[in-house]
């Protein structure tokens, strides 16, 4: 089983647009709301897959309701942690070739609620073959929130799939996680360096055993202490990007369950991550174009020990 941890989750709204244009009124083509939160989109893509998963998540008010109807309704196993402020709300506005996302900050979490979020993801633990820590710390949670999370993973000697950004990912890196995601934005930002490659090895020192770059339509950049792979779309494709980061965690979960190595992980993710961007709800993917993909992609090295040196 695959268990994901998200500590601010959200009701995602999705609205479709088509023709959006900011600073001015639309005709709403369609609505549709549904639980999320990247580390439940990841648990939903791995569902959708066929792999047991469970999530892991702090839900309160009306809105965390919502939520829990949604992923009893979804068929998603997933344990909560009662808190007393209201879910988050995300709203998303898909025009059809891209999307624009507005993300609340939540609810704060009092120090007790944060506890219990920790001493839950343990009882899970021991059932866990991966353990995915995906998104925002919640207003309140510690500044190394995500670190304890890692640290509780390496314990119980599991992989440990860690998508987030700025402190929260750095404070997290001393705990030692297996993969980390971030996307070229964020890889600059955590290390000030523009080259990929370069920012990757620096956050390797710093603690992670390997990254993963999302660098959008150029596809993925994986690099460890044994040097750097890359696998790239054949071509950009347009809809809905918002999900397809928690896709490429999803297929990242999978190999790892599986003890993949990079040439069978790369076109994966690459592949589910650009069907998700098909779709236009995040944690779903067009299954045909998913199979199509991976069928035609290959992942290929790009530097050895030599150009690695950490």
């Amino acid at each position: 089983m695959i268990l994901t941890v998200t500590p601010n989750p959200a009701l995602d709204v999705t609205h479709a647009v088509p023709g959006f244009r900011p600073r001015t009124s639309h005709r709403v083509a369609g609505v549709a709301a549904q639980a999320g939160g990247k580390g439940v989109n990841v648990a939903r893509v791995l569902a959708a897959l066929g792999r047991p998963v469970r999530c892991v998540l702090p839900l309160g008010g009306p809105t965390g309701d919502a939520v829990r109807a949604d992923l009893a309704a979804a068929g998603l196993d997933h344990v909560e942690v009662p808190i007393g402020g209201d879910t988050r709300r995300t709203v998303t506005v898909a025009d059809g070739s891209d999307a624009t996302v507005l993300n609340e900050p939540g609810p704060a979490l009092a120090a007790a609620e944060w506890e219990a979020l920790l001493g839950e993801t343990a009882r899970q633990l021991p059932q866990a073959a991966v353990l995915v820590l995906a998104g925002s710390l919640p207003p309140g949670a510690p500044a190394d929130g995500y670190g304890q999370l890692v640290a509780l993973g390496r314990q119980f000697h599991l992989p440990v799939v860690l998508d987030a950004d700025g402190p929260a990912l750095l404070a997290a890196l001393p705990a030692r996680p297996t993969m980390i995601k971030p996307n070229g934005a964020e890889l600059t930002a955590a290390t000030g360096l523009p080259d990929p490659r370069d920012a990757a090895r620096v956050l390797i020192r710093r603690g992670a055993e390997s990254v993963l770059a999302s660098l959008g339509p150029d596809g993925l950049l994986a690099v460890d202490r044994q040097g750097a792979w890359r696998c790239t779309p054949p071509a950009a494709v347009t809809g809905n990007p918002t999900g397809a980061g928690d896709s490429v965690v999803a297929a990242l979960a999978a190999g790892l369950s599986g003890n993949a190595g990079w040439p069978a992980v790369l076109p994966d993710a690459v592949a589910l991550s650009a069907a998700t961007v098909l779709h236009p709800r995040a944690g779903h993917f067009d299954a045909a174009a998913y199979r199509h993909l991976r069928a035609t992609l290959t992942a290929v090295r790009v530097g050895g020990l030599t150009s690695l040196t950490l």
